[in-house]
């Protein structure tokens, strides 16, 4: 179909970010707390009022639209009766859980674009359930906490979409502080912002490697992790997931524990621990400990729980060699996407350009490394 995007005179313009998680991977599903950032890479989007209750898209990276009608949404369908694509799925069921909670939603038109590289793990659809999220406050002058947007964001995801994923997306894309990573509990909904160390950049390189993680390779993880604290449970009868668990805990029973579910289990104990570790040293400003930190993880993830590739690995051994990296591991769930670095300010440029030769020499391959901030979370400019 002819795509021409026209949209002249927008009533305003949502803006949201993507993610990176700087510590805390793959513990989310056991109840533990992770440390994301909202980044610089963001979708924007201007919207204009309709007076009707008819939705249309302009999704210009993908030379795309699609209308839907508000009133039609158990439908999933367009408004010429063609399933609603893949990626219309997402401001629809936000649109739907909205509405399920009385909240006014309104026609409009919108056009969005993106910076933020699809399946690289930087949570594109998040940020895209943030800026329709944000959109339709506004338009409907009604106000939500940024953490309540975020959760209702994540139930479109689970109940719409039909992905099931946890909340720590939304919920740094909708909550995130500029010049600060988040702290955030997954089992309490606690956070607070903390600031990131004085005259530090984050770096993101993209391996190109698009991730492959099937979904039975997710659920087993998941499903070691549950078998491990069925098994502890008799020792610690206390425990409802593996972030009640201590390191010293895990070591003293480690033998009641198959290898490879020992081998999970302690990847998501120590991650635990090392997210709580953070806090202090970024509150007193240690870049250092904290890069060793990440170095830590990406270890734990490659040796424990096996969900590096090699290609991931090359970047973080590069970065490892760079002057000025004070830490490096991959971010995601992993078997692709991307490496986050924490690189001094005044040498971030020169560790990018070693970072990409580097990369193309020892693989073949050509890697999107760019310069990110902690940025704010969803809003309307």
């Amino acid at each position: 179909m002819d795509f021409t995007p026209h949209l002249p005179s927008p009533d305003f313009i949502a803006v949201a970010p993507g993610r990176v998680n700087l510590l805390g991977e793959h513990v989310d599903y056991n109840d533990g707390p992770v440390f994301p950032a909202a980044i610089d890479r963001a979708v924007r989007m201007a919207v204009q009022v309709r007076g009707d209750r008819l939705v249309r898209i302009q999704a210009l990276d993908l030379l795309q639209e699609i209308t839907f009608d508000l009133d039609e949404l158990g439908s999933r369908q367009a408004a010429d009766g063609r399933p609603l694509p893949d990626w219309a799925l997402y401001p629809a069921g936000v649109a739907s859980i909205l509405q399920q909670e009385g909240l006014a939603v309104s026609g409009a038109e919108f056009a969005l674009t993106s910076s933020i590289p699809i399946g690289a793990g930087l949570s594109s659809s998040a940020a895209v359930e943030m800026a329709f999220a944000v959109a339709w406050q506004e338009l409907g002058g009604w106000q939500s906490e940024p953490l309540t947007l975020a959760r209702l964001a994540q139930r479109a995801e689970n109940r719409y979409v039909g992905v099931n994923c946890g909340l720590m997306d939304q919920f740094a894309s909708a909550c995130g502080v500029e010049g600060h990573a988040l702290y955030f509990d997954t089992r309490s909904l606690d956070w607070r912002p903390v600031p990131l160390p004085q005259g530090t950049a984050i770096v993101i390189a993209d391996s190109g490697m698009r991730r492959s993680l099937t979904t039975s390779a997710y659920n087993e993880r998941r499903a070691s992790c549950e078998q491990a604290v069925s098994l502890l449970q008799p020792q610690l009868p206390g425990i409802r997931a593996l972030r009640d668990v201590t390191p010293a805990q895990l070591k003293d029973l480690a033998g009641l524990l198959p290898d490879v579910v020992r081998k999970r289990a302690q990847h998501v104990v120590e991650e635990c621990a090392r997210v709580d570790q953070a806090v202090p040293m970024l509150d007193e400003g240690d870049g250092k400990s904290f890069g060793e930190l990440m170095f830590a993880t990406h270890a734990s993830l490659r040796d424990l729980y096996e969900v590096s590739i090699p290609e991931l690995d090359c970047l973080v051994d590069l970065a490892a060699e760079q002057a000025g990296c004070l830490g490096a591991r991959l971010t995601g769930a992993g078997f692709g996407g991307c490496t986050v670095n924490l690189v001094e300010e005044g040498r971030a440029q020169a560790f990018i350009e070693a970072l990409r030769g580097g990369y193309r020499d020892s693989t073949g391959r050509e890697a999107s490394v760019y310069l990110c901030r902690a940025s704010r979370g969803a809003h309307i400019v």
